[in-house]
């Protein structure tokens, strides 16, 4: 088990349905049926379009293992699942061919360099970020075991196949009753280990942009739509994806605003921008309507470079910051510019943290407590500023008190000395 290798068979293809946005196929190119019926039950349950991409990705990725040891679906046992995630636990991640060169032998790929790369799982030297690293993290173990233990418990209320237990379990303590089945609908969820293979995520820590590594990113910006993208998300705090759903009527330059698709509830709301924002958004619009770029209030706001016009999208958005990023050396991600338009909006005491929670379109006001932590760099640098203070404090020492002594007057009346 250790040294297996998932094999690459089946694929997760989109489609462009919206009945049926992303299928997962097996060797043959056909449908799994099972996931097929369960991914269009999370569609018609008003999920994100995403989701069935992600969920689609950890199915294909059981559905591989299951094939390699010619385990049908719905005879998996406990085991199976055990091997599965202890599997995903030690194991490397499969390292993704590009497609040029697939079918080739190993030793016909030529290896990438990383002779400029800090090596996987270590601290950025600029960010302090660990690197992606060559294990599956935590977060994306926890997610797999979700997804397929919600997966089974589907299946097991339709009586599909064979099936007859869930391969994943839940922790003892809950095997006779839904986990937080007694709970306050007026209180928040509290995450709880529900699962039994379930790994524990460790607690990040959200980080900001430095002002003088954001103005260094930004320099590196090839193109007004970028400079107006990153003004924006920095701005408005919107998530990445959210942003790329904003029409050209929705950039409201009188209000100061701009409107987004919100990424759970699917609600249309505006968000407050700055002036600098919109100057970069009117130099990127009057550049690209010259070159032929769609036009009207209805049409998308951020489109591609080149043609053929098609509205941009988080791929080609994410692609864009990265190329920015390694100008520096830097590992950010979009979502570290929506931490620190948060960071920002909290440093302000004139800014209730209620219109923060609204603007950021959190359900909980309690989500915002994860900003309250000290970050590393502020650890840093409270750690080094007490360390000066006692250095300085060595060197110049406070003047010594002086001595209690006796009031003579009082000592003349108190013994009956006559007064010199």
């Amino acid at each position: 088990m250790k040294s297996f290798v998932l094999p690459e068979i089946g694929r997760l293809l989109k489609t462009g349905d919206p009945w049926e946005p992303y299928q997962v196929l097996d060797a043959f190119g056909q449908p799994i049926e099972p996931v097929a019926t369960y991914l269009k039950d999370l569609i018609a349950a008003d999920s994100s379009t995403l989701t069935p991409r992600s969920y689609g990705m950890d199915l294909l990725r059981w559905w591989r293992f299951l094939w390699a040891f010619d385990i049908e679906w719905d005879r998996a046992v406990r085991e199976d699942a055990r091997d599965f995630m202890l599997w995903m636990k030690l194991a490397d991640k499969p390292v993704r061919v590009h497609w040029r060169h697939r079918g080739k032998e190993p030793a016909e790929i030529p290896q990438p360099s990383r002779n400029d790369r800090p090596a996987p799982g270590t601290p950025n030297p600029v960010t302090g970020k660990p690197t992606v690293g060559t294990k599956y993290a935590p977060s994306t173990r926890a997610h797999c075991e979700t997804v397929l233990r919600s997966f089974y418990d589907f299946h097991l209320d339709r009586h599909s196949g064979s099936l007859l237990v869930n391969p994943f379990p839940l922790v003892r303590n809950r095997r006779t009753a839904r986990a937080n089945a007694h709970h306050n609908p007026e209180k928040e969820h509290k995450k709880q280990r529900t699962g039994f293979y379930r790994p524990k995520v460790p607690k990040r820590i959200p980080r900001r942009i430095p002002d003088e590594k954001y103005t260094e990113v930004f320099a590196g910006l090839r193109s007004h739509r970028d400079r107006a993208l990153l003004a924006f998300w920095v701005a408005t705090g919107a998530r990445a994806e959210e942003l790329l759903t904003s029409t050209q009527g929705g950039a409201n330059v009188g209000e100061q605003t701009i409107g987004v698709i919100r990424k759970g509830t699917r609600d249309y709301q505006e968000l407050p921008a700055t002036r600098d924002a919109f100057v970069w958004l009117r130099l990127y619009q009057e550049e690209a309507w010259k070159k032929g770029v769609p036009r009207g209030r209805k049409q998308a706001l951020w489109w591609t470079l080149r043609r053929p016009w098609r509205p941009l999208e988080y791929d080609a958005a994410r692609m864009m910051f990265t190329r920015a990023n390694k100008l520096l050396g830097a590992n950010w991600t979009l979502h570290d510019l929506r931490h620190s338009a948060t960071f920002f909006m909290l440093d302000d005491p004139s800014m209730p943290p209620v219109y923060v929670q609204h603007i950021l379109g959190h359900k909980y006001l309690s989500t915002l407590d994860i900003y309250n932590r000290p970050s590393r760099d502020d650890v840093i640098a409270a750690g080094l500023a007490h360390h000066a203070r006692q250095e300085q404090r060595k060197k110049n020492p406070p003047p010594a008190l002086p001595a209690p002594a006796y009031n003579s007057e009082t000592l003349s009346i108190l013994f009956g000395r006559p007064e010199s």
